[in-house]
This record gives structure tokens, sequence and C-alpha cells, in this order.
């Protein structure tokens, strides 16, 4: 565990970063109006910080010492990340940032809820357990699954302006009383162990520099009993990484969604027993005969589109939608309207959003293998 003094010192200089750069944003509605509100210099320090890991090194200049120096500073690469893509994720997708699987004739925003919902049923979450949501984003799954459920959520997160907005969202449907949330490094967490119930991360882990490093961090906070359910996202096993097109599809996830390493299933499945847990069950949804694929959305196939409510959400996930934002935003720059970096930061999704896609098509990677798994009681 970092000692406390360096840690009230980060959270200090996470802070001021925070208001420097997002001021009174977090008050805003979500998406474009939020993201015009950015202070020029502490973007253009986020997205010098952030794409440093990134420019000028594509699939072919890969190295192991590339990877390892992401991964030791994986803690400042998300935070840099969601501080320039939260707007852009909510004017596009909403406020669950996760995939999901899709029934016949269900719309976008039920399908996003009901994965939250088996989640939180398959862990058998009931009324008043105390749970923490391990990379909590701005709470949409966290004040789902209250409502559902009954819990009493704490909410992980290291992004300040992440924290404030989920905040406000609780304050706003009255949830106050059953979701908290705490600014915190999930590879050290600051929490006593046995603290919490049950714990759970929907597409949050996968940030880790190790996943054996978080399991273990959740188990230490688990209580003796208590459940972890995750959904993972991983390389599956017919990635291989000397192939140039595989390495260059998870080069493409990694650097559009903030992601420093990540792994194949076997990897995650090793992990999480080394953490100590028994392993109760685990399965790659993806794989399910679903009548839609996960990664419909982003692919922007209308014909699977369930209702007329989709269909903002959905053209702006399509690719001609994206080329719209891209445009847009850049004439924002242009004008002065919105800060310099944020074309890039968008441009950056988009190609997370092809190579997701193809990596979904390809049968290369996962957003949503599922583990749940228990602490011994003894």
């Amino acid at each position: 565990m970092a000692p406390i003094a360096l840690e009230n010192e980060d959270h200090i200089r996470d802070a001021e970063f925070n208001k420097a750069m997002h001021g009174k944003s977090a008050g805003e509605r979500a998406g474009m109006l939020a993201m015009m509100k950015k202070n020029a210099v502490a973007q253009k320090a986020a997205v010098d910080e952030y794409f440093k890991h990134w420019d000028n090194k594509d699939s072919k200049d890969e190295t192991l010492e590339t990877r390892e120096a992401r991964k030791a500073e994986y803690a400042t690469l998300t935070r840099h990340y969601y501080n320039l893509a939260t707007d852009l994720y909510e004017y596009g997708w909403g406020q669950s940032f996760h995939f999901c699987r899709f029934a016949y004739g269900e719309p976008f925003m039920q399908a996003i809820a009901r994965h939250e919902h088996y989640l939180a049923h398959v862990m058998g979450l009931r009324d008043n357990m105390k749970v923490l949501d391990v990379g909590c984003g701005v709470g949409g799954p966290a004040r789902e699954i209250v409502k559902f459920s009954g819990v009493n959520v704490v909410g992980l997160n290291n992004n300040d302006y992440q924290i404030e907005r989920a905040t406000r969202y609780a304050e706003k449907e009255g949830l106050s009383h059953k979701l908290s949330f705490t600014k915190g490094d999930f590879m050290q967490m600051s929490f006593p162990e046995n603290s919490f119930d049950a714990v759970y991360a929907i597409e949050a882990t996968v940030h880790a520099p190790s996943l054996e490093g978080i399991y273990s961090q959740i188990f230490r906070v688990l209580k003796p009993g208590g459940v972890f359910g995750v959904y993972e996202w991983l390389m599956k096993d017919a990635y291989d990484n000397n192939n140039a097109h595989h390495r260059e599809i998870r080069l493409g996830i990694e650097q559009g969604d903030g992601i420093s390493n990540m792994e194949k299933i076997e990897v995650a499945l090793a992990a999480i027993k080394a953490a100590g847990f028994e392993l109760e069950m685990h399965e790659d949804l993806a794989d399910r005969p679903d009548p839609m694929p996960w990664y419909w959305p982003l692919s922007g196939d209308l014909r699977y589109m369930s209702s007329l409510s989709d269909l903002p959400t959905l053209v702006r996930m399509t690719k001609i939608g994206r080329g719209a934002v891209h445009r847009f935003v850049g004439a924002l720059e242009m004008i002065g309207l919105a800060p310099r970096g944020t074309q890039k930061t968008a441009d950056s999704l988009a190609r997370a959003a092809d190579c997701l896609v193809a990596g979904g098509k390809e049968k290369l990677f996962t957003p949503m293998y599922l583990m749940v798994a228990r602490k011994p009681r003894a």
C-alpha cells in the first residue's frame, strides 16, 4: 500500500488538475455542453500525457519495453483517458460505459440494464448488502444495481471528474442514501480487510496492469464467504500475438480505451485462482447464440435496431455518425469553442470502435467474459 502522505498528495494534485481542466462542467448536461467547457491549457496537458504512450508507436513497433512503460503508468494513463473521453462516452453511449448482450426486439438501454441485472442476479446480491463497485465510471451501473437489488454500493474511481458526475446523478435520482463514491487506486485500495459482502467490476479491471494484482486487492477487502463478479475484457484463444493483424486490433482497442495491458482468457482464469478465490462459474457471454452480436451498435448495422428511441444513440455510433463527430468537434476547435485535442480523442475512440468490431467478428476479443468467484470462509 502506498504511504498515506504520498497518497494524499496525489489526491490533492489530481483534485487541483480536475478543477483546472473541468471547472464547473461536471454540473452540465452530458456530452457536448460539458465538453465545450474545458480549460484549453489543462486539456492539452491531458492530451499530451495520454497520447505520449501511443503516438508514433504502431503494432509493428511495439516492444515489451513499451508495454511495460504503459503498465508502470497505468493510473495516470487511465485517469487522463477518462478526463478526455468521459463526455464523449456520455454523448455517444450513455452513463453505463459497457457492452451487453441483445435479445430479439430489445431496446438498447433495456439491454444495457439487463446486463447489469444479470450480474447482480448470478452474484446473489440482495437488500442492504455492502457492495464495492470497482471502477464505477459515472455510476450508471451502480444506480441500476441499487434499484434492482437494494444493496448499498460504494463506487471506487481514480478520476475526480467522474466522481463529481456520479455523485450528481445519484443525488438527482434520490439514491445518495444507498450510494457513495470514493477516490482511490484499485491496485492499492485503502479499505480495511474484510470490508464488503460483495464486489463487482464491469469492464473496469482491464485497466489494471496485473489481473492477479487487482483480483488480490478485491480478495483482501471481501469478507470471508463474500462473492466477486466481473465482466472482463480479454483476448480470446484464437488471438495470436505473433500475428500482425491481431496485434493491430489489440493495440487499437487498448489505445482507444485507455488500457495499458490486455490479457488472454487463460491469464484471467489463472489470476483469479492465484488471488485465492474459488471460481464458481465462468463463461464468455459473447459466445451465446444471441440474435444480434454484442458489437452491433458500433458496426452501424441499423437492421438490428429494435426501437426508434435507439436511433440517436445508434446513428452516433455508425461510421457516418463518427465521421460527423470528427468534423463537428474539429470545427468547434477551429473557432475556439472546444479545446484542442478533442478531435484527436474522438478519432482515437473511433479507431477503437472499428477494432472492437473486428475483434468481435473475428472471435479474437470479448468484453464480457463473466467470472463469479468466492472468498473461502476459512
